[in-house]
């Protein structure tokens, strides 16, 4: 007996709810591995001006600590990290003390791979949505691509059970515009939200957005902007009285989640 794809889909719905299981919407997650420790993870640098918060690790690699700018950091007794008034939780760098490099080193590795496995996900369920403007647009679970920049001026939410995932490809750079918030409805989790940006990042002043940032070039948070995720860019990141702000739970045999 042979099926098509639409009786494989009805089979597997009727199985999952014969067994109770809960099937998610949309692509499977993308595993950040070493690189989920960090709320913020770049190749290049971090500078940052104003009272900025950062809640969660910090990290850069392969440049040196004193391309974190803005921070006053203070290196720890062990120097295998640093502390900062602006940041609740360690500030790794490439020339702190052993084991520091490797895990830096195993962490943008780590960022590097799931960039490529975002931006590498084949058969997009929408493809140029909205020809790149996302404004006032409520996105169900899926895979997104465009092959040019994308933004949104005031605001755009995401709707989907706790289980579903979102990947968007964006094939030049994201514009958020001032006071722009990104909003879940439905159980969405931050988690499973993931963005992957060719071009840079731009966060309008007091803007808001959720998920987890996979930027191939860099990420520039206007005044007083701010992320409920994780940014993960390699090259540089700069801040401006921005707030960033992560938990995650990391386990190197399952890799890391945030919530």
């Amino acid at each position: 007996m042979s099926f098509t794809r639409n009786h494989q889909t009805a089979l597997l719905l009727a199985t999952a709810m014969v067994l109770g299981v809960t099937m998610a919407d949309g692509p499977s997650r993308v595993n950040l591995l070493k690189a989920g420790k960090f709320a913020l993870l770049t190749k290049t640098g971090v500078t940052t001006t104003g009272i900025t918060k950062v809640k969660g690790d910090m990290g850069t690699s392969p440049i040196a600590r004193a391309a974190l700018t803005g921070f006053s950091l203070v290196a720890d007794s062990t120097n295998e990290f640093s502390g900062s008034p602006l940041v609740t939780g360690n500030v790794y760098a490439s020339n702190d003390a052993v084991p520091t490099p490797q895990l830096l080193t195993d962490a943008v590795l780590d960022m590097q791979a799931a960039y490529t496995d975002a931006a590498g996900r084949p058969d997009p369920d929408h493809l140029n949505f909205g020809a790149g403007s996302i404004e006032g647009e409520t996105l169900l679970p899926g895979l997104y691509k465009w092959d040019a920049g994308v933004s949104f001026t005031d605001g755009v939410t995401f709707n989907g059970s706790s289980t579903d995932i979102w990947i968007l490809q964006i094939g030049a750079g994201l514009n958020v515009g001032s006071g722009a918030k990104v909003k879940l409805a439905g159980g969405a989790k931050v988690k499973n939200i993931f963005w992957q940006i060719v071009g840079p990042a731009v966060l309008g002043t007091g803007s808001h957005v959720q998920g987890v940032f996979l930027c191939k070039t860099n990420m520039v948070f206007q005044t007083g902007s701010s992320l409920k995720g994780a940014v993960l860019a390699q090259t540089a990141v700069t801040l401006d009285s921005a707030r960033i702000t992560k938990r995650s739970f990391c386990d190197i045999t399952v890799g890391c989640e945030t919530s």
